[in-house]
């Protein structure tokens, strides 16, 4: 490539990404040559800084029409920016909980590690989003999964988080070689790594043995996304991994990490199997002749997710088999299909954003302060601290789907999405009913221990500052789009012309 080739590109598309790319750099350098007694919870306001600069620059980008660089390798359309608003916002409150954060196990040794990884785990997942094509879309899993495989087993002399990285890291390489392999399959096939030329190749395949591959390369993939995104049976990591890593990290991986998991089921499936047609059955697509399949994994996680939560006694593996129910409940989406996929999509996982880094935010807080996980340590939380007892118990009614709460309105999409498509999936909503009424059993069994329960010892709690962002920008986010959930809807539907640039 020569240089006017190089120059000719619009990288201005890509400047969100370049800042943190920048921020990781700078932070890098500060650590190695920063005294060692110098504090790095410095580089963390930094970094936090680089994230609400790229969160800035992406707002700029927003209205612009599809463009591509470097070959449609990056593509910035509406689903890159609306679904990037979302890893941004996470990150940066992620970042908040991290400063806050303190431990027992000499975190402060690795503190600057812990702030640049925390970016290139994001700024895999902003590639994600954009990437055109399998390769680039493999660069940015895969820097994200081992960013966050060495911020699980941070804490060296923690045995359970040594632990909980080496599960991770074993399901992970599992997982990786199920996508690859499926990816394989695929590029076998068409003979090009770019989505579109893909989606382009594929239709004009009308061979059996040629749609069975294709079939099999859907399995494949689906499935090594899945651990990804612990749905069920691929589940066994999380509650293990959850458990295990910093407070701050379990946040990341429940939120921004599953987002991109998302994000890059829907970049993959929607783009490329959506349009292969079925052999015996006409035009239907091979996606649609597949849904049985996507509702029974979708119901299994569902099912397995609330049901084992009943059973927990850790907060953080309690609040690990509700993310895995939740992801159950996001499937639900994806198998679905409805036209009204990606607002679905995107104001859930915007909802669960801010529900569940608010819950993690106390959780930390008051975990640290007692030096225990157990679920009994939130005894008496409202007489100690009545607005921290108020904040959790507004993010618990939103996870569990109280009118009132984001929660609340993102699962009533999620209804209304099942039920309006042709055939209408009436059984998988049944048990997404079901098992958000199994779940209300150990929301509130949190709730009964913070209001009902009498505190051990009435030690007055000391909110840092950052936990103090995070809860009330959380608690203000998670009521206003229960109660006006249209401030949400009306900004993307305005602004991202309900995706029709996705296949563009």
């Amino acid at each position: 490539m020569d240089l006017e080739t190089l120059l000719s590109f619009k990288w201005g598309i890509m400047t969100p990404e370049f800042i943190i790319l920048g921020a990781i750099t700078l932070l890098s350098l500060l650590d190695l040559f920063m005294p060692k007694t110098v504090n790095r919870k410095l580089l963390g306001w930094l970094g936090l800084a680089g994230i609400l600069g790229a969160l800035v620059s992406l707002v700029t980008l927003i209205g612009n029409g599809p463009e591509s660089i470097l070959f449609d390798t990056f593509r910035l359309d509406s689903f890159a920016i609306a679904f990037k608003l979302l890893l941004l916002i996470g990150a940066a409150l992620v970042f908040l909980i991290a400063t806050s954060y303190e431990t027992k196990e000499g975190l402060d040794e690795y503190r600057g590690e812990f702030y640049y990884l925390f970016l290139a785990a994001l700024l895999g997942a902003m590639m994600m989003s954009s990437s055109g094509d399998l390769i680039t879309l493999f660069i940015g899993l895969e820097l994200l999964s081992i960013s966050s495989y060495i911020l699980v087993g941070i804490r060296k002399k923690n045995r359970q988080s040594n632990e909980s990285a080496m599960k991770y890291v074993i399901n992970g390489g599992i997982s990786t070689s199920f996508t690859l392999f499926g990816m394989s399959y695929v590029y076998g096939l068409t003979g090009t790594t770019n989505l579109l030329d893909m989606a382009r190749h594929v239709v004009m395949l009308t061979d059996s043995q040629h749609i069975y591959l294709l079939g099999l390369a859907f399995f494949m993939i689906f499935i090594g996304l899945s651990f990804k995104l612990a749905t069920a049976p691929f589940h066994m990591w999380a509650p293990d991994v959850y458990q295990g890593a910093a407070t701050p990290v379990t946040a990341f991986l429940s939120v921004v990490s599953k987002t991109a998991g998302f994000i890059l089921i829907v970049r993959i499936l929607m783009v490329i199997f959506y349009n292969i047609p079925s052999e015996g059955l006409g035009t239907m697509p091979l996606l649609l002749k597949l849904q049985d399949y996507l509702a029974f994994l979708a119901a299994a996680t569902m099912i397995i997710g609330n049901v084992i939560a009943l059973r927990q006694k850790n907060i953080k593996r309690l609040f690990a088999y509700s993310s895995i129910a939740q992801a159950g409940y996001l499937l639900v989406v994806v198998t679905s299909m409805s036209a009204f996929l990606f607002d679905t999509l995107w104001f859930y996982l915007g909802a669960y954003l801010f529900m569940n880094l608010g819950a993690f935010a106390i959780i930390q807080l008051v975990t640290q302060k007692a030096g225990s996980e157990d679920i009994s340590e939130f005894a008496g939380l409202y007489r100690k601290a009545p607005f921290l007892a108020i904040a959790m118990a507004v993010f618990i009614l939103s996870l569990a789907g109280i009118p009132g709460t984001a929660g609340f309105i993102g699962k009533l999409n999620i209804f209304m999405g099942a039920l309006v498509t042709e055939p209408s999936h009436y059984v998988l909503v049944s048990i997404m009913i079901a098992t958000t009424v199994v779940s209300y059993f150990y929301y509130f069994g949190v709730m009964v221990q913070m209001f009902f329960r009498p505190a051990v010892e009435q030690v007055k709690f000391k909110l840092p500052a950052g936990l103090g962002v995070v809860i009330g920008i959380c608690l203000f986010a998670t009521i206003l789009f229960g109660v006006a959930p249209n401030i949400a809807l009306d900004f993307l539907q305005t602004n991202f012309n309900q995706f029709s640039d996705f296949f563009q």
